[in-house]
């Protein structure tokens, strides 16, 4: 099967292997491709059905706290089902660094973790690469990258990721349009903490530069409970009712 690049030209009717079957959470991930295509975003993907894609996009205009300037950013990698296994992943990691070697830039870099964890690309695909340890952030992150030469700049986060901790109480969740699962479960969350007198703030980001003072390094889904970073991992409404029981029904 051939790779897609999704344009503004072919995005209404390429299939987004990312989204969901909820028209709303389609059309929220089209929108917002859109938008950011002009600043040089780019989803590509096997063609047809399945969950076989990556999203980049020059780390100066990436939704992410980090300091990468030259560097091409992985901001999305995702080859699941029963697509895996059959070396997609390579051919949209070798499309990748032909992109960004096309751009003249000084390498790749990507958010991840120290292992494999729900919506974070996988670390062991990337060091089998021979990506390298650039920063760290807490709890868990790590932000690696790919120079092409020696000698390029190491990428770092911005001070703001490294803290962990939000101002604000209760349960604030930071977010963007970036993923469809946000549009279709985020009122669901919205409800069950309304109904449980959960007191609960959702923040959505809508620019790259409000999603580079997050203080997490991914954006995409950040929730915090009094201060305290809780998640990236994006939660269904019956995941969110067990940590509001969890936590004792408010927040």
């Amino acid at each position: 099967m051939e790779l897609v690049t999704v344009t503004s030209e072919n995005v209404e009717r390429e299939h987004l292997c990312c989204a969901l079957s909820d028209k709303k959470a389609t059309a929220a991930k089209r929108e917002w491709l859109k938008r950011n295509m002009e600043h040089g975003y780019v989803f590509r993907k096997l063609a047809g059905q399945g969950k076989a894609f990556m999203e980049t996009v020059p780390a100066e205009h990436a939704w992410a706290p980090v300091d990468a300037g030259g560097y091409l950013f992985i901001d999305c990698f995702w080859v699941s089902g029963k697509l895996a296994g059959q070396g997609y992943a390579s051919r949209l990691f070798d499309a990748c660094v032909k992109d960004a070697k096309e751009l003249g830039k000084h390498g790749l870099v990507a958010v991840s973790a120290q292992k494999k964890m729900p919506f974070l690309s996988d670390p062991g695909f990337y060091r089998k690469k021979g990506f390298r340890l650039a920063d760290t952030a807490p709890p868990y992150y790590e932000l690696l990258y790919l120079p092409f030469e020696e000698g390029a700049a190491k990428p770092k986060f911005l001070e703001c990721a490294r803290t962990g901790v939000t101002d604000k109480q209760g349960i604030v969740l930071y977010y963007s349009g970036h993923c469809p699962w946000n549009a279709k479960y985020i009122p669901f969350l919205e409800k069950a903490a309304n109904e449980r007198g959960a007191r609960f703030t959702t923040v959505k980001l809508q620019s790259a530069g409000e999603a580079r003072q997050v203080p997490n390094p991914f954006p995409t889904y950040a929730m915090f409970c009094d201060g305290k970073f809780v998640t990236n991992e994006m939660f269904s409404d019956k995941k969110f009712i067990k940590f509001l029981e969890e936590k004792g029904g408010g927040a």
